[in-house]
């Protein structure tokens, strides 16, 4: 279980944090950063960011401490919003290594990331998590209807806190499916426009 807190960025900002950002000289901004308070719950900007994700990482880590990010993606909005406080999603068939599901069967507390490269934006979420494995019914209704995967069991992800970044040194990348769809209307405006080319032509001929 999580430890009580005093401010919700204290799920990050650990003591030994803190004495760093003493000694670098940033305690005093992150002060007023804890006063005014991470968000711990989802509001209709996290909903909507997450709503466009079809990509985002998660974090685990042992017992013992050793840490372990897995990529997860899928459709967009396939880390969908249950409440409030708790995100879901279906956990597809993979390589069967499991470490994210050994991590968390002895220590609970786990991390999502969720980058936008596109529009040069990133959300952290931190929180706790469970694997749900016997619960068919909470698989299919989480399950993104027509992709090509199956569905083993799901995650839940408890909310603690979350916060934003700056876009400061993220790489404008897009998403092939997006690139070709923008592609596709320039090529069917430049073919309507070489026709009207063409029947211009034709009457001036005529």
């Amino acid at each position: 279980m999580t430890s009580a807190i005093t401010y919700a960025s204290d799920v990050a900002f650990t003591p030994a944090v803190k004495a760093v950002q003493a000694r670098k000289g940033s305690r005093e901004a992150y002060a007023h950063v804890e006063q005014r308070g991470w968000r711990t719950e989802v509001d209709e900007n996290l909903a909507a960011f997450l709503a466009d994700a079809s990509s985002f990482y998660l974090a685990t880590a042992s017992a013992d401490g050793q840490p372990y990010i897995q990529h997860r993606g899928g459709p967009k909005g396939f880390l969908k919003v249950l409440d409030k406080s708790t995100l879901a999603f279906a956990d597809y068939a993979g390589n069967r290594q499991y470490l994210t599901q050994g991590n968390l069967s002895e220590n609970a507390k786990a991390h999502i990331f969720v980058m936008d490269y596109a529009h040069r934006r990133r959300v952290k979420i931190w929180g706790e998590a469970r694997v749900v494995e016997d619960d068919p019914a909470l698989v299919q209704s989480l399950f993104p209807r027509g992709y090509k995967a199956r569905p083993e069991q799901v995650v839940l992800f408890k909310i603690l806190a979350w916060d934003t970044n700056c876009p400061q040194h993220i790489p404008q990348k897009f998403d092939a499916a997006d690139v070709a769809a923008v592609l596709a209307q320039r090529d069917e405006r430049i073919a309507e426009l070489e026709a009207e080319v063409a029947a211009l032509k034709g009457a001036k001929g005529d």
